[in-house]
């Protein structure tokens, strides 16, 4: 029986064959690390999609991180809250679609523009504030890659609203706040979470990640 992943793998021998050698290069080079067996996979993909080593030290978890973000995607129908279009349009909707999974996203909808000019905050916290009026936190996966200020919203309706996302990918990168968000999320004992320490950060190593927990998702699948 062969031991690729049908859905999250390349859709080609060749295609397979790269991404497996690179994973196989990222082993031989990445020298030691204190990661566990299950959260070694989603950082060795963040750093294929950077070619860069320092996510191996920068990335920490939440213990229970990885399991609760398989458990969401086996359960099925999991919703996906993204910042920004970045991360929808980067995540592979074929799949998503096996897990009956959909991402979203609001940075742009006219009435979180129009509430953040009203408010004078930002779209991002407005976007959020929508995801969490729609029931889409609850029990979903969020991934945050750009704005700080939606994390930093995210951990206030976790504090004071009882807001519990199944999982948060905290990777916001930048100078303001950006260090600060994802400290902040690591404070949280009750939700799981994922987070690039620092300010390095990205859309990119959300979908990483997410990919990553896909490709773990199919393989408990599979048995």
């Amino acid at each position: 029986m062969s031991t690729v992943n049908t859905v999250t793998e390349q859709l080609t021998p060749a295609g397979q064959a790269i991404e497996h050698d690179s994973f196989a290069i990222i082993d031989a080079e990445v020298g030691p690390h204190a990661y566990t067996s299950a959260q070694w996979p989603v950082v060795r993909r963040m750093i294929h999609a950077n070619a860069d080593f320092d996510f191996n030290g920068l990335t920490d978890f939440h213990p229970q991180a990885v399991a609760a973000g398989i458990a969401a995607i086996c359960r099925g129908g999991t919703p996906v809250v993204a910042d920004v279009e970045m991360i929808c349009s980067g995540l592979s909707k074929p799949r998503l679609a096996h897990f009956g999974m959909a991402a979203h996203q609001f940075i742009s909808d006219e009435d979180v523009i129009a509430q953040a000019r009203a408010e004078n905050s930002t779209r991002a916290v407005q976007a959020m504030r929508k995801a969490w009026r729609q029931g889409l936190l609850e029990g979903g996966i969020v991934g945050i890659g750009n704005a700080p200020t939606a994390l930093l919203e995210l951990v206030r309706l976790v504090r004071e609203e009882g807001v519990r996302p199944a999982l948060v990918v905290g990777m916001p990168v930048g100078f303001v706040s950006a260090a600060e968000s994802k400290d902040a999320l690591a404070e949280l004992a009750d939700v799981p979470w994922i987070v690039i320490r620092g300010r390095k950060g990205g859309s990119t190593l959300v979908v990483a990640a997410l990919h990553a927990l896909l490709s773990l998702a199919e393989a408990e699948e599979r048995g």
